[in-house]
This record gives C-alpha cells, structure tokens and sequence, in this order.
C-alpha cells in the first residue's frame, strides 16, 4: 500500500493530542481539506476511479475521503471499485436515486402496454361501429388487417431508420403519429370507409418502428448480463396492453361514447411523449443524469466493438448467413402461433364449447396477463445463465427452444380438452412458454448484428407479419373447409417443432455481421 505522508503527519500528530484525536475520529467526513492548512486537497478525477493527492494519484487504498458541498456527499474510491446498487448523477453518489436504465426501460415498458393498447382498442370498439354503419362479418376481417397492412412496410424501414438515427427519435415518432391516427379513427369510420382503411393502414405504418427502437435502444443502456431481463420487463409491458385495452375500452366507450377509448389512449400516448423527449438518450454516454459507476457498469457490460452509424445494411450479406435465417423463421413460426391464438380463440371456445361472447372474451383475455410474467422469468433466467458462465448461444438455444416446444405440445393437448376451463390452462400454457422467444431469438438480433440489429429485426418483422396474415386467413378457411380447428393447431404444433430444430442447428450467440 503506497504511503501519503500529509495523511500520516496528520494522524500521528492527533494521537499526541486527545482533543485533536476526539475531533478527527468523530469529525473526520465533514473536514475541508485544504493545501495551506493541511498540505493534502484531495481532487476529484474525471474519470471517477482514483483520488489524487497534491497532483498525485493515492493508489493501494480503500479509504474515502469526502467532504460536503451544498448539501452533497462526494465520494472519492482510490480504486474505482463501488459496491452494490450503482446510482447518481455523474460524480454525485452519495444519495440514493433510481439508476437511469430504469427508468428507460420503465418507460419503454409504459410505450409498449400503449403500442398494443391501441391495437386492441378496435377489436372492442369494432362491434358498435359495425352495428351503427351495418358493416358485414368480411368487411370486419379487412377493417382488422388494414392494421397489418402498413405495419408489414414500416417494419424495414423502421429498423434502418433507427441504425442511422438511434431509436429515441425513431419511437417518439411513431407515439406521436400513431396517436394522432388512434385519435382520427372515430372520425374516418364516420367519414367513408376509404378514410377508415387509410387511417388504420397509417396506425400500423406509425407501429412497426415500436420493436426495432425498444430492441437497439435496451442494447445500448444495458449490459449483456441484463439484457433479457429487460426486455422481459419491456414485453411484459406489450402483453399487459391487452389487458387494459380490453378491460379500459368498454369502461370509456360507456361514459363518453364510441370515441371514448380512442380518446383516452391517444391523450396517453401524447403524454408520454413529453416525458420521454426530455429524459431519455438515445445512448448512455450521451445522457447528462446517468452516473459515472452506472456508466462504467453497462460499458463493461458490453462489446467493446465499435459501432458504425450511417452505413446502408448491407441485405445481400445479411440474408447469406444461415443465423440470420434463423431467426427469421423463429420470428415466422412466432408471430404464425401468436396471431392465431390472438384472433381466433374467442371463436374458439365460441364454436367448441358453445361459450357466450362475453365468457369467451374473459377465457381469452386472462392468458396475456400470465404471459407478461412468464416473460420476465425467462429474462430473468436468461440472465442468471449467462451470469454463472453459460454461453450465449447454448441459453439462447435452450430459451428458444423452450419458447417453442411448450406451445407445440400445450396446442396437441388442446385438441384432447373437454371443458373451456381445460382449454384455457392449455392456452395459457402456449402462450407463457411462447414468451421465452422474447430470450431466444429477440435478443439474438443484437447478438450477431449489433451494428444491422434495427433492419435484421425489421426484415424478420416484416416476414412476421405476413405469416400472422397467412395464419389468420388460413384459419378461417381450414376451419370451413374441415369443420373443427383440431387439423389446423396440429399443423401449428408440427410448425413449431420443426422450427425448434432449425434453430438448434443454426443458431449462434457471437458476432456475425
């Protein structure tokens, strides 16, 4: 341990001295150390991990110096080492505040809840509107894919976008446009059916950027060991929409009218836009509340890679890699199983079990609630994986995996249910082992193309989409055609379990691109 002289003159002459030694023992934190009185002023580094002493750096040494300056503790460690929660302004850690990748994340789980909130809001609301303009059973199906329609696009070109521009400006974007097409869509149905469609194929062009800029943005505020946990809390955020906007749309539509809930989700989403434009940083290093320990943590916690921006993705090389395709078909086989389930469970126990519309809505409601907590398991067991030393690509094998094979064989068992209350724990469980694909193949995009992750994510997006629009129609005919949707969830299951083989084989954690 190097030596500081001043600091030992000062100690031994206290020890000769018992009112001096009372004073420094019990005073110690709050002397000013000041070069004329003492000849030791300790100089806070810029870098926050070493404490200099008259110019020189005080190395070996565990002991804080502090001294307080407008009510603040300042703390200097010799080192750099600081334990436990790593909280604070830069230079300021003294006080206890909640770390900055909180609060992003806190919010992008409150954007997500919204994105799907609003999906959700005209598959309510769609009842009243077809009743009061006589709308027929297929113009309803056209009117709910109109969404898919403009999201299938903006999906690319949202995640290009958010590679050039960084995904805070990206999603605060696609909030403000999408709530302004929320709140015109009362007014467009009223309008003309062309205005209508035009409206809502707008809503979902504003939605696909919602994945690609949450995806880049959690990867550049936090470290690998604490990305899949994120982004369970940001997903469990998405499923939780579906249950406020189908708990909250009736209750608004009830006191103020058909545009109640359009209304209401808009005004939040221009809420939230305001919070977010001035307390969020499209990267750590650039915001001006986040820590130096904080900041130390996450970039330790990361590729030390640099990153280029506004270079052309490059599709030809990405689309020759067999990992890419990977995770294509995962996002395929996700968003086929998904969007199935999604749309056509509530005639499922409608036309299988004779449940009234209301009851059906509540057996199909109450999965998404269990499978926002399914999905903060998985991040948080992901995590702990590779934090005890497993590597990426064998726990995002497994999360993967997981996130496949349940909901194959949850949708072979369906077919064997006699009672809607069956039915719905084997709903249930699809759904919540679907969610560990949040840790397999969402994270993966980031893990191979750190650089491509906004595009890779909007090209495996984009192939989502239209297998959910594949699936939905298909449903429906496989089901006139054969009579029951017990041939259809025994191709669904078949798909699942092939692609879980794919994905072994192709799969991998490291750089790619």
């Amino acid at each position: 341990m190097a030596a500081v002289t001043p600091t030992k003159s000062l100690l031994h002459s206290s020890s000769s001295n018992p009112k001096s030694s009372s004073l420094s023992t019990t005073r110690f934190e709050s002397i000013n150390f000041k070069r004329t009185r003492l000849g030791f002023e300790p100089i806070r580094a810029k870098s926050g991990n070493a404490c200099f002493s008259g110019g020189e750096r005080v190395r070996g040494t565990r002991r804080r110096t502090e001294r307080r300056e407008e009510g603040l503790v300042v703390r200097c460690t010799a080192e750099g080492i600081e334990r436990g929660l790593l909280v604070g302004r830069r230079g300021q850690e003294g006080k206890f505040v909640v770390p900055e990748r909180f609060k992003v994340v806190a919010l992008l789980a409150c954007v997500m809840c919204l994105c799907n909130a609003d999906r959700v809001v005209m598959s309510v609301a769609i009842v009243p509107l077809a009743a009061k303009h006589g709308w027929s059973s297929s113009f309803l199906g056209i009117v709910q894919s109109s969404f898919l329609w403009g999201y299938i696009f903006s999906s690319v070109v949202g995640g290009a976008l958010v590679d050039k521009y960084g995904g805070k400006k990206v999603i605060a974007w696609g909030v403000g446009l999408w709530s302004i097409a929320t709140l015109l869509t009362p007014w467009a149905a009223n309008h003309s059916t062309i205005a209508l469609l035009s409206v809502r194929a707008f809503f979902g062009l504003a939605e696909g950027v919602a994945l690609p800029s949450m995806n880049t943005l959690l990867s550049r505020w936090f470290p690998s060991h604490e990305r899949a946990t994120a982004v369970g809390m940001s997903m469990a955020g998405f499923h939780l929409g579906n249950v406020a906007g189908l708990v909250l749309t009736p209750i608004a539509m009830s006191s103020i009218g058909i545009a109640g809930p359009f209304i209401f989700f808009s005004s939040l989403g221009l809420l939230w836009l305001t919070t977010w434009a001035y307390g969020v940083t499209n990267d750590p290093n650039e915001s001006q509340f986040i820590s130096n320990s904080e900041l130390r943590l996450i970039q330790a916690g990361k590729s030390n890679t640099s990153l280029k921006k506004g270079e052309l993705p490059p599709l030809r090389l990405l689309l020759s890699k067999l990992p890419t395709w990977a995770i294509i078909v995962a996002n395929v086989t996700n968003n086929w199983g998904y969007f199935v389930m999604l749309s056509w469970m509530p005639v499922y126990f409608k036309t299988v079990f004779n449940v009234n519309l209301k009851q059906a809505a509540w057996f199909s409601a109450v999965p998404w609630g269990t499978m926002a907590i399914s999905g903060y398991i998985a991040g948080l067991v992901s995590d702990f994986l590779v934090k005890a030393g497993c590597s990426v690509t064998l726990v995002r094998k497994i999360m993967q995996s997981i996130g496949f094979i349940g909901p194959g064989v949850s949708l072979l068992l369906l077919n064997y249910a006699k009672t809607p209350v069956v039915a719905s724990i084997f709903i249930t469980a699809a759904l919540s082992f679907s969610s560990f694909s949040q840790a397999g193949f969402l994270l993966n995009m980031q893990d191979i193309a750190p650089q491509y992750a906004g595009f890779l994510h909007g090209i495996a997006n984009s192939a989502g989409t239209l297998a959910a629009i594949v699936s939905t129609i298909g449903t429906g005919y496989f089901v006139q055609w054969l009579g029951s949707f017990q041939a259809f969830l025994t191709v669904t299951a078949g798909l699942y379990f092939a692609s879980t083989i794919f994905w072994n084989l192709y799969a991998t954690g490291e750089r790619v691109f």
